[in-house]
């Protein structure tokens, strides 16, 4: 058996414990949790997964996460993962979530945004590259290069929301 999460509906409800690989298999809804990672100027981190990655292999993503485990909030999952895959401990701050079908398999995506101050040390076997940019260099490069569907769809949200490193609320406007 592989790894165990928790099949959710379309309200974000548990249902019950299943197998990810069947989940994704059967289009089951289940949970991710994900970060915005900014820096201390407000740039946001930019990753190439590893080819090896089983997700996606070789897109760019503005997002680090995985599934939350069963019995797991999405803000626990979300510095989990930060620290499997950049090798960090920081705060996170849950900023909404959405329910994406673009990806593997249909999922609620529950965005996070961190600041990073320490270095970071990506698990290679996940990231094979990763920049600092700022927004509108961002804006410039989410359209042409190949980017994982549901991370490109969390940005645009994310932006559009006018979510700005640290500030509590959306900006105006």
């Amino acid at each position: 058996m592989g790894e165990l999460i928790e099949r959710v509906d379309d309200l974000d409800r548990v249902l019950g414990t299943v197998d990810r690989g069947e989940a994704e298999r059967r289009g089951w809804l289940h949970r991710i949790a994900t970060t915005i990672c900014r820096d201390e100027v407000g740039r946001i981190l930019v990753l190439r997964r590893s080819e090896r990655h089983t997700r996606f292999p070789g897109h760019y993503d503005v997002l680090v996460g995985g599934a939350v485990g069963i019995g797991e909030s999405y803000e626990e999952a979300a510095a989990r993962e930060l620290a499997e895959e950049l090798g960090v401990g920081a705060p996170v701050r849950f900023l909404f979530k959405f329910l994406c079908g673009q990806g593997v398999s249909p999922v609620w995506f529950g965005v996070h945004e961190a600041v990073l101050t320490e270095p970071l040390a990506p698990d290679p076997s996940e990231i094979a590259w990763q920049a600092w940019l700022t927004e509108s260099d961002l804006a410039e490069v989410v359209d042409q290069w190949r980017f994982v569907p549901c991370g490109r769809e969390a940005l645009r949200r994310y932006l559009d929301a006018g979510f700005c490193g640290g500030q509590d609320q959306p900006s105006p406007g």
